[in-house]
């Protein structure tokens, strides 16, 4: 349980016990805990909300897609956010391998930085709006099962792909991340989405898709992103974090429209 905790602790601002010293060998062996601090935040998530929809009687769809937003930004700390942004302005700087290395690992925001993030962000709290106006509890299930499959990405782009820099802290993650990792956190992930399947099927059929859809958009991403800079980096790790996370509330309006 150590190494949940540890997992816990630098993916969210939940800190139930606080850890101050880390090994490098538990800190990385956490990865394969993801998921399961995926499904916290996915809790954390789904009840604000889910009282907000019940007092409001979903009066306010985009009041509630910003709460969403709000909710993930809180409880992580912009972790993924600041990711998606120095990937981009490093990715898409036009410059050689080295020199994005160099811009990703720069704290300020570019241009591109800012306009992925914001793209992205609008693209979430209107795909949540228009669940919570849909089928409320749609929503709810959907905000439950986003972090858990977007951490499920991020662990196989951890495990399979090769890290770009010869230190950092994903460093850690990919040292001790292997094939064996990602199983193990695609079981996990799949029991931890279980609890929906007694709901309603169709719901857990669509959580289903999501997970296959966010693993090839995980492969696809990490091969490019490969072929860009020789490696992923922890700013890549978040940024497929965020990005699956969008593509499963994307993929769940979709297949509830179709549902019902």
């Amino acid at each position: 349980m150590n190494e949940f905790f540890i997992g816990l602790q630098f993916l969210t601002r939940i800190s139930i016990v606080k850890q101050t010293v880390w090994t490098e060998e538990s800190f990385g062996k956490s990865v394969k805990f993801f998921p399961a601090v995926g499904a916290v935040l996915g809790i954390c998530y789904a009840v604000p909300i889910f009282i907000f929809i019940y007092l409001t009687d979903c009066a306010f769809p985009i009041f509630t897609g910003a709460l969403g937003f709000f909710l993930n930004v809180v409880l992580t700390g912009g972790l993924h956010c600041d990711g998606l942004m120095d990937s981009a302005d490093g990715l898409f700087s036009g410059r050689e391998k080295d020199k994005m290395l160099e811009i990703m690992k720069d704290s300020l925001a570019g241009a591109f930085g800012v306009v992925s993030l914001v793209t992205v962000s609008a693209l979430q709290i209107s795909t949540l709006a228009e669940l919570a106006k849909f089928l409320p509890m749609l929503l709810c299930l959907a905000v439950y099962a986003a972090p858990i499959i977007g951490r499920l990405a991020m662990v196989l782009v951890i495990s399979i792909f090769p890290y770009a820099r010869p230190e950092g802290i994903g460093k850690a993650f990919s040292k001790y991340a292997t094939p064996k990792t990602f199983f193990i956190a695609l079981i996990e992930t799949f029991f931890l989405l279980l609890p929906i399947l007694f709901l309603e099927v169709e719901i857990f059929m669509a959580a289903l898709m999501s997970m296959c859809a966010a693993v090839l958009f995980a492969l696809y991403f990490g091969k490019f992103v490969m072929l860009k800079i020789g490696g992923l980096t922890g700013d890549i790790y978040g940024a497929v974090e965020f990005l699956a996370e969008v593509l499963v509330l994307i993929i769940f309006l979709f297949a509830g429209f179709y549902f019902n």
